[in-house]
């Protein structure tokens, strides 16, 4: 297949030339599709479901080639005896109800096992129940939403696998419509601006299951500029269950000792894509945006969706490569409107926030406003990418644990 993003965004031949600037970025964008929507083995949740829950989200993203490509696929897979074309008609019926609302509507809370979708079964709706919560509202999934998919019989390594597939979604839908905004296309249906976060508290109802990990800790309480803990709702793979496959996963040795790493490492090859794509967007400096300036957009994503783990991390590694110490605390104090000082820092900011808030808002303004702020292209994607990455490295961290004040900062 060839590169799935520059396919979904129609990219000309220019922009996916500068894409290959970030090959590492580019190529394990496509290899974290094979590995989580197409992978060898997928265990317990079956490729049919994969499709079906890429579909989902795509259309409840407002993400019109996304999702006729991923339910062209769930309609020719039928991997489990079912009638595909009538779980496609499923999810057709499930992104109706699910698009333009969040997983809150009305004070209540949309969930899909109660509604008429044929041909979905209840762990499969339970897995759209999942999809829909991550997609619009990562910072309220628990460990009762860990719960919910156990009681429907995941696995823990589908959990985390399931997590990854959604997570990486935000990503690239968030790639593909950035890069088709560059090149003056559309990604998006046109109701798409009305898929946005909604407001709400409701129950759904769901518990923490009997395998769901509940660790004392102290949540911060703001966002803050020193470090902090991590613990997660799932049992991370024990160090004596590593093999040759989940020490390659790591990159980095050292992250075996790491719980998140350890659980992420239940997926190896989706985690091994992840971490290569990580690496090359942020690290890889051929031209492009500055160190700082990624570490600003995945600051600004993470302040936004109230990802106090990231945020905490990512001002650090702003400010150590030379970012404004100042503009960076104000951010963490005072949220995505702060005075960010410059008019490079606020145009890398509005953008990242518009792809955050739901891919529609990023706009041929956002684009223009970032040119005029004295970006060239590479660096205009080097945005894109930094902030799609980190709508999918906090749904990670929202999704499967809790961030943990140290006992030298309480």
């Amino acid at each position: 297949m060839s590169d799935l993003i520059n396919l979904l965004a129609d990219a000309s031949s220019e922009i996916a030339q500068l894409r290959l600037k970030r090959p590492e970025a580019a190529e394990n964008a496509q290899v974290s599709f094979r590995a989580l929507l197409e992978p060898a083995e997928p265990g317990d949740l079956p490729q049919s479901w994969r499709y079906a829950v890429a579909a989902f989200v795509a259309g409840i993203s407002g993400s019109a080639r996304g999702y006729e490509f991923y339910r062209e696929l769930l309609a020719e897979e039928d991997d489990l005896g079912q009638d595909p074309e009538e779980l496609a008609r499923g999810v057709d019926a499930a992104v109706e109800k699910g698009a333009s609302t969040g997983p809150y509507t009305s004070g209540g809370f949309v969930t899909f096992g109660d509604a008429d979708l044929p041909g979905v079964p209840a762990q499969l709706a339970a897995a759209l129940d999942f999809a829909h919560l991550l997609t619009f509202h990562p910072k309220d999934a628990s460990p009762a939403a860990i719960g919910h998919l156990q009681e429907e019989g995941f696995s823990d390594d589908a959990i985390v696998s399931l997590a990854q597939l959604i997570s990486f979604l935000a990503f690239q839908l968030r790639v593909v419509h950035g890069v088709a905004t560059v090149v003056g296309q559309s990604a998006l249906t046109d109701g798409a601006a009305q898929a946005s976060r909604v407001p709400g508290v409701a129950d759904p109802g769901w518990v923490p299951g009997p395998r769901t990990l509940l660790p004392e800790v102290v949540a911060p309480e703001r966002f803050v500029a020193h470090s902090l803990g991590w613990k997660p709702w799932l049992e991370a793979l024990p160090k004596d269950e590593f093999t040759d496959r989940h020490r390659d996963a790591l990159i980095q040795p050292q992250r075996i000792d790491s719980e998140y790493f350890r659980l992420l490492a239940r997926d190896p090859d989706a985690l091994k894509a992840r971490t290569l794509t990580d690496l090359d967007i942020f690290y890889n400096i051929d031209g492009g945006l500055g160190r700082a300036e990624r570490e600003l957009a995945a600051t600004v994503v993470s302040r936004f969706n109230g990802c106090e783990f990231c945020a905490s991390v990512h001002q650090a590694r702003s400010k150590e490569e030379g970012g404004d110490a100042a503009a960076i605390d104000r951010l963490l104090d005072e949220g995505i409107g702060a005075d960010l000082g410059s008019p490079v820092w606020s145009a890398i900011r509005d953008a990242s926030v518009a792809l955050t808030a739901t891919p529609a808002e990023f706009s041929a303004a956002h684009v223009n406003q970032l040119r005029e702020a004295g970006l060239d292209d590479l660096a205009v994607l080097d945005v894109i990418n930094s902030a799609s990455f980190f709508n999918w490295a906090n749904r990670l961290m929202l999704t499967l644990g809790a961030p943990d004040v140290p006992k030298r900062f309480r």
